[in-house]
């Protein structure tokens, strides 16, 4: 034991305030609810949110371009019942040739 009583330490790590300083800093930095690696990822959580939130803005722009389009002109209307939903006149016979599916 008389080898650790030759240890000097410097004063501030005798310091009372810097121990409890310390203390406080590594409990809020690692062993907290709420700590360092929980606030980074929530933090990449927001980011990825908010890069997901101006991806759908902008579908919802031109959804809306495209239903003013639409709604526009009974041509563009049919066009596009045809085309996605293969809509049909009566008197019509409708044939769909699917590509070959890659297996």
């Amino acid at each position: 034991m008389s080898r650790f009583s030759s240890i000097k330490f410097p004063k501030f790590l005798k310091n009372k305030f810097f121990i409890a300083f310390a203390a406080f800093v590594i409990w809020v930095s690692f062993l907290d609810k709420t700590n360092l690696m929980y606030q980074y990822q929530f933090q990449a959580e927001v980011n990825k949110l908010e890069s997901e939130k101006e991806f759908f803005i902008q579908e919802i722009k031109q959804t809306r371009e495209e239903q003013q389009e639409l709604l526009s002109s009974p041509e563009k209307l049919e066009k596009f019942a045809r085309e996605k939903y293969y809509m049909k006149k009566d008197n019509e016979d409708l044939f769909i040739i699917a590509p070959a599916s890659q297996e």
